[in-house]
């Protein structure tokens, strides 16, 4: 069975720090470039940031760079994203999401999703 499972997530003040880990279970991992998305109440999903399957190039979204860093552990099939200098708008729920080949910010190519962990930036 395939799965991602988020954790890290959580309630923090402006400029505060949290790091989300997705472990990923049931697929090749290191075949996989994995992405971070999130969704805000009445928003549309958001690429945040994506690495990719085995050489660790990361791409991140104009919104978070320099404040997010994202890498894996492929020995643990574990991405992590570590958050810094958050803002009332990184507030909304985070999904990992694996997709066989190459990073890509389009959410619809992904092949498994998370069930998502919440984080909240209070100003």
């Amino acid at each position: 069975e395939v799965q991602l499972v988020e954790s890290g997530g959580g309630l923090v003040q402006a400029g505060g720090s949290l790091r989300l880990s997705c472990a990923a279970s049931g697929f090749t991992f290191d075949h996989y470039a994995i992405g971070w998305f999130r969704q805000a109440p009445g928003k549309e999903r958001e690429g945040v940031s994506y690495i990719s399957s085995s050489d660790g190039i990361t791409y991140y979204a104009d919104s978070v760079k320099g404040r997010f860093t994202m890498w894996r552990d492929n020995a643990k099939n574990t991405v992590y994203l570590q958050m810094s200098s958050l803002k009332s708008d990184d507030t909304a729920v985070y999904y990992c999401a694996a997709v066989k080949g190459t990073a890509t910010a389009q959410h619809l190519m992904y092949d498994y999703w998370g069930q998502g962990t919440q984080v909240t930036v209070s100003s």
